[in-house]
This record gives structure tokens, sequence and C-alpha cells, in this order.
């Protein structure tokens, strides 16, 4: 690679420093402060005069001794001099994902998330979903005898030590033994009693002394009834069925036992049954109602009931719903049994509905930095100082209407008598008027922006003098975004300025609109509309 030849100028010396393409310089220009520059070109003869960087000369870069350049993101304007951000939003240069939106920023972008991360994640300051490490964070509610391990946006509690033959885990991860006598079905053969040892169980030969009118079963575990010659043996469950119990009945030897079903339990008469309020014991993890014969746990607002056990109530996050991009404005953050919404930093505040973001007035409120000779108008989410002059042979009007979102500025013409050609101009009036509009979500169509009234009837008489009046857009900054479409209201004609294609925010856009007033084919005379719209980053 050739050296390159750098110039770094003060006021009183230059001098020549060797360089290769990929190097960064910093050079002062006259008056500015200095700048880190990458060495992209190579320049081979010392010139006459290296241009210099500022407001009058290059904003950016100088290449050769006249020519400007412009930093990456930027490009540059017809006047050879001034370097613009280029919008890689608009353009579609940017390499947002799914998911998210693309944000201009000066002489960049930057992508941000739609969407809400869900629980066991976090947003980090990238605009990246990262799990959380409730095992590091000691967040988790793993046992002492349990290890946790942590998982994709979960986690989970593991036995530390399996436990041997024998034995079982319980609910905190102890080992205890395992009674084999309850929990298996016979596990000794007929005519031995089981019984439980820690770890196993030992099985017993037994006698059994039967009763008078009973005697050994066959395989001698129990004792049966013996039967009369002059008797019989009688099954009162049967031969009075259900008149004597009110829900189960037993037969036993020589009587019967009553029983109830589950939910019940057996009166103090021992035949009929009451209910059983299992809600005494807490078998929720929140509320419980009783029932006849059950009970059915229920949740507070912001939980639902497990599926599994139908005991737990699980939060619920409102953010991960699919109405969840609608319940908050602006952020949603969900909170155990509730969720959080937030609003952008400046600009706006959250409503007394907890949800929505509302415009802050700053010109209402006096926390503006506009000038005294300036008007402040506010907009969604902040606002504008603007300054409106009148032209040459046009006098300011009274302020007019103004609100919240819109200021309206007339000037009238007004001409010297010796002035033919003001006098001979058709234009009567210049209006300045401001509109603020948001990044419409969804932009289904044609919106609405400025209603245009005239004094011209829409349907005038054969024999009347009124004439007719043509709307036109003279100038804009976004040709194809907005039109003009003539209306009737009232029997007047009157203008309305809609926009017809989506526009991303923040962005500003001046329309200059005339109005024609046509007799007989010739203008008689125009009213100039200028609309300076700005249109916010957000929807709301």
């Amino acid at each position: 690679e050739k050296a390159c030849l750098k110039y770094l100028i003060s006021s009183t010396a230059k001098t020549d420093l060797n360089h290769s393409p990929g190097d960064l310089l910093a050079h002062q220009c006259k008056g500015q402060a200095p700048r880190i520059q990458s060495v992209v070109y190579c320049i081979f003869e010392l010139p006459n005069w290296v241009c210099s960087v500022g407001s009058t000369k290059c904003s950016h870069l100088c290449v050769g001794k006249d020519t400007c350049a412009c930093f990456d993101g930027y490009h540059l304007q017809p006047d050879q001099h001034t370097c613009e951000d280029i919008n890689e939003c608009l353009n579609g240069s940017h390499n947002c994902g799914a998911g998210q939106s693309c944000i201009n920023t000066e002489g960049s972008y930057r992508c941000q998330r739609d969407t809400n991360c869900g629980t066991g994640y976090e947003l980090t300051d990238a605009n990246i979903c990262l799990d959380i490490d409730e095992c590091a964070l000691g967040t988790h509610n793993c046992g002492g005898d349990f290890e946790c391990r942590n998982r994709e946006g979960s986690f989970r509690c593991l036995p530390r030590v399996p436990c041997g033959e024998g034995y079982i885990q319980d609910a905190v991860g102890t080992c205890i033994d395992i009674n084999e006598c309850l929990t298996q079905s016979s596990p000794c053969q007929p005519g031995q009693t089981c019984i439980n040892t820690v770890g196993s169980y030992n099985c017993r030969r037994y006698s059994v002394i039967c009763g008078h009118g009973y005697h050994l079963s066959g395989d001698g575990s129990h004792c049966v009834d013996s039967y009369c010659e002059i008797s019989w043996y009688i099954n009162e469950c049967r031969h009075y069925s259900g008149r004597l119990c009110a829900h189960k009945c037993d037969n036993t030897p020589g009587s019967y036992q009553c029983s109830c079903t589950t939910g019940f339990k057996l009166a103090s008469d021992g035949r009929n049954c009451e209910d059983v309020n299992e809600c005494e014991n807490n078998p929720c993890s929140q509320e419980c109602a009783n029932v006849y014969g059950s009970y059915q746990c229920y949740c507070r607002r912001g939980y639902h009931l497990s599926d599994v056990d139908g005991i737990n109530c699980e939060d619920i996050d409102e953010c991960a719903l699919p109405t969840g991009g609608h319940v908050c404005s602006y952020r949603c953050s969900n909170t155990p049994g509730s969720f959080h919404c937030t609003c952008p930093l400046m600009g706006y505040t959250l409503a007394p509905n907890g949800r929505t973001c509302q415009d802050m007035d700053e010109c209402a409120t006096g926390s503006h930095s506009c000038k005294a000779a300036e008007v402040c108008v506010n907009i969604q989410g902040g606002f504008r100082c603007l300054s409106f002059e009148c032209p040459p042979n046009y006098r300011r009007a009274a302020e007019g209407h103004r609100s919240v979102s819109s200021v309206n500025v007339r000037c009238i013409k007004s001409c010297k008598p010796s002035d033919i050609g003001c006098v001979l101009d058709p234009s009567h009036s210049i209006s300045h008027t401001v509109v603020s509009l948001p990044t419409f979500r969804d932009f289904t169509g044609p919106e609405e922006v400025v209603f245009l009234k005239t004094m011209a009837p829409s349907n005038p008489s054969p024999f009347s003098q009124s004439a007719d009046v043509f709307f036109d857009i003279l100038a804009t900054d976004n040709k194809f975004s907005f039109d003009v479409v003539k209306r009737s209201q009232n029997d007047m004609i009157m203008g309305v300025v809609r926009q017809v294609k989506p526009i991303t925010g923040p962005q500003n856009v001046m329309l200059e609109l005339a109005m024609n007033y046509v007799k007989g084919g010739i203008v008689s005379h125009r009213n100039i509309v200028v609309v300076h719209i700005f249109i916010s980053e957000f929807w709301f």
C-alpha cells in the first residue's frame, strides 16, 4: 500500500504525516474540537490549500482541497457541504428481526423488542431476553436435601442422595422407612402376621383362638361363624337394604356396620352421615370453598388454579397473554398476582388507570424552554418552540384559536398602493397550523388530519356569483403520504387533508396547501395554508 498524507491544520502551523488506509487519525480544524477519523483514501499531492470542517465548509470530512464527505450513516446534501442522517428504518436497510421495532438514531439505528420476556427471563440493556439463574441468585425453594438445577426459564429440585431399598424420600428430601405392612397388599402368607422393621419387614405365624360360635378358617388366618343346626346366619344389609345406613352398609358376623362415602363422616347415631368441612384443614394454597361431600379450591385475582393438582395457585403472566400487547400502552412488567405498566421516560406520565400513557403538556405547565418571541406547541411526547414570521407585504393577524395540540397563525396581505405586483397577486393570506399525530400502529386506511373550511357554497344557484374552490398541495417533505380531497359540509365547500400511507415517527412533515377560489375559470384569490405535522415515535 502506498503511504497516505494527512494534514493537521492549526492557526499557525501545518504538519505532514504518513499513514495507510484503516489508520485512525486525530485532526483539528480551525475553531473546531479535535476529531478521530479513519483513513479511507490517500492524498498523494500536497494541495494548494486544505478545506476546513465547520459550519461554513464541510460538516464532517474534507476530501482533497474542496470536496466534502460524510461519516457512515449520513449522506451529503445537494449543497455539497451539509451531512444529513440516513433513516435506515424508512429505507429498509436495517437488520431488525421478527418481534423487533426499528428505532432510528443519529448516524445509526437500534432494534427494540416488542414483547415481554415472560416468567423466568429478564430483559437486558442489549434488548435480549436472558434466562434468570434462580439457583445462583438463591430465589429457588428447594429444601436442604435437594439440589437446585437451573433450566431455561425455570429450575428443578433434585434429591442430593438417593434413598436405599426400603426407604422413600418425603416432601423435604429426607429418607424415611417404608411400612411395607401398610403399603403392600398381603405381603405375608395366610396365617402369618406382618411386622415392619427399619428398611424392611418380617412375617411371623400366629395362633388364632376363636370365641364361642366361631371356628378357625381353612387357611388358619381368621375366625368364621359356626353354623348351628337350629338357626341360620342373617345378612342384615341385604335383608333390610337401604333402611339401616344412610350411605354404605357392611355386614359383620352377627351384626352390621355403617360407613360413609368420601367427604362425609359417621354421625353419633352410627347410621347417618355428616358432611366433612375439608377447608378447616386448609388443603388449598389460597382460597377454599366447602361443598356438600367435597371442597373446591380457587385463586385470587392474578392467579389460576393448577391443572396438575387442582390445589395450588400459579401466577398469571398478564404480559405474556395473547392480549399482553394491549394491557399497557408502552411496557408491561409481570409481578406476582398482577402486572405493572411503565411509560417512556420523557414526555409521558402514567394515567390514573395504571395502564395508559398520557402526554405531558409542557406548554400548559410551563416546563418548556421556549423564548418569549417563540410559540410553545405541545406535541405527543414533547413540545416544539416555533417562530412564525410573515413575509413582505403581509401583516400578522390576531393569534386565532390555540389548543393543546395545535396553533393557528395567520398573515394577511397588506400592499402599498404603489405596489402593483402585490395588488395583482391573487394570494390574500398565509396561515400556519400545527398538528401532532401518533405513529399509527394499525394503519387501515386514510386518516383525516386537517380540515380546511371555506365560505363558498357547495351547490350554488345558477345565477349566483359564488366562486368554486380547488385545493392543491404546492410543496411537501413527504410527497406520497398525504393528499387533499374536496368535500361538502353544511352546504359549504371544505378541504380535508388525509394521511394515506403509514409514517414511522419520530418525524416532522411540512405541507404547503393552496385554496384557489375560481370564478369564470380565473383564480380570483388564493389562501395559502402551511401545515406543520409532528409525528410521534409511539402509537399512543
